[in-house]
């Protein structure tokens, strides 16, 4: 269920207090009395979800890399969830049925990563790698390492987070890991995410040899680019069968479990406006601090390379908190390639050779992310055949 403008309730109170409690929200409460807003509106069953309430969820939006819309659906329910907790209000421990997740862990997370135990990205889960740094950090200091964040642990972890403060160590295991190893793209390993199947309400694309549908179009993209990249020695995984539709957190737990260096997701946005068009590329990122930094290179260096190479508009790279660039433990990016109901976009996109350049201009992207500080190729001019012709000579 969604909660919008107009709406009244219990769930309006508590989407209110929340709010509230972070700053967002100082305004007419719900009977009409101008005051700020405290946790005692969760009492209120008559709350209203009024203008003002509606500017504060798009800031929270914005804020948290949601879709700004100013509708309190799934994905910010679940981010207003996490907002609600603080670090110390409750005891942190790791579930493996139902991992605790909030602003809390992340704040946990964050202060490990600057003592250096804690070297994942910032995701805000409790998973086994922030248990392992808790107990780290415990045996340490001499405290029982049980992997449980209670008053003692949490005490000991403030008295050093105030002696000392490190930078964003996840960025430098990335950087590193990239690194070392090496610019080549044989041996790499990464995951290809085919977006939604489109089973629902598909979109009807014309190309010069028929008419396929937004999912099939999808998977025909992503199975050339897995042969694209198989040429360059890269060991390609998708993240579903054809016939499967997981989401995206399961997505994430499937690409997790190989592995790999990278996820790529290739998907097409949807809006009623038929206006809307153009290319747009995401990585993790939020207003918490929290990014993954190669992530956040590799999406800018396939948008520059699409945007160079197609007549695609440009819309730019976001740090988004999705759970499928969250969740993954490799750096991971989602291509926007277009909009589905924008004919424009769907044109160049039924075009075959535009598909070949889309393709070959996400394979280049991989390859500038690996050269790192060697890449010194303008954008646009790296050519495909020479890479895979390079590749394969090194491979003997």
């Amino acid at each position: 269920m969604a909660w919008r403008r107009g709406d009244r309730g219990p769930e309006v109170a508590t989407i209110r207090a929340t709010l509230a409690g972070m700053g967002l929200l100082h305004a007419i409460d719900s009977v009409g009395v101008t005051e700020p807003e405290t946790g005692s509106s969760l009492a209120r069953t008559d709350a209203v979800f009024d203008a003002d309430l509606e500017t504060a969820v798009l800031a929270f939006q914005q804020a948290r890399g949601l879709i700004s819309d100013g509708i309190v659906g799934p994905a910010t329910q679940a981010a207003l969830h996490d907002a609600s907790h603080v670090l110390g209000t409750r005891d942190l421990s790791y579930i493996v049925s139902k991992p605790m997740a909030g602003d809390d862990v992340a704040q946990l997370q964050r202060r490990l990563g600057e003592l250096g135990f804690y070297t994942s990205t910032v995701d805000g889960t409790f998973g086994p790698l922030t248990h392992a740094a808790v107990a780290d950090f415990q045996r340490d200091c001499a405290l029982d390492p049980d992997g449980v964040v209670g008053a003692e642990t949490l005490a000991t972890l403030s008295r050093f987070s105030t002696l000392f403060k490190g930078g964003d160590v996840s960025s430098l295991v990335e950087r590193e890991r990239a690194r070392s190893s090496g610019p080549m793209l044989t041996g790499k390993r990464i995951i290809l995410d085919p977006g939604p199947s489109g089973s629902e309400n598909p979109i009807r694309i014309e190309t010069p040899s028929g008419t396929v549908t937004d999912a099939e179009l999808l998977w025909d993209l992503t199975r050339r680019l897995s042969e694209r990249m198989n040429q360059a020695g890269v060991e390609v995984f998708l993240s579903r069968p054809e016939a499967m539709i997981p989401t995206d957190p399961e997505r994430a737990e499937i690409a997790n479990a190989f592995n790999a260096d990278l996820l790529i997701s290739l998907r097409l946005d949807r809006h009623p406006n038929p206006q809307g068009n153009g290319i747009a590329t995401f990585y993790f990122g939020n207003s918490l601090g929290a990014e993954s930094m190669l992530g956040e290179a590799l999406s800018g260096f396939i948008q520059r390379e699409i945007v160079k190479r197609t007549p695609l508009r440009d819309c730019r790279t976001h740090g988004r908190s999705w759970p499928l660039l969250r969740l993954t433990r490799m750096p991971s990016v989602q291509i926007a390639l277009g909009y589905a109901h924008n004919l424009g976009d769907l044109r160049i996109l039924g075009d075959r050779a535009m598909q070949d350049t889309i393709i070959d201009s996400i394979l280049v992207g991989v390859k500038r992310l690996y050269l790192l500080d060697k890449d010194d190729q303008p954008t646009g001019s790296l050519s495909v055949n020479d890479l895979i012709d390079y590749e394969q000579h090194q491979r003997g």
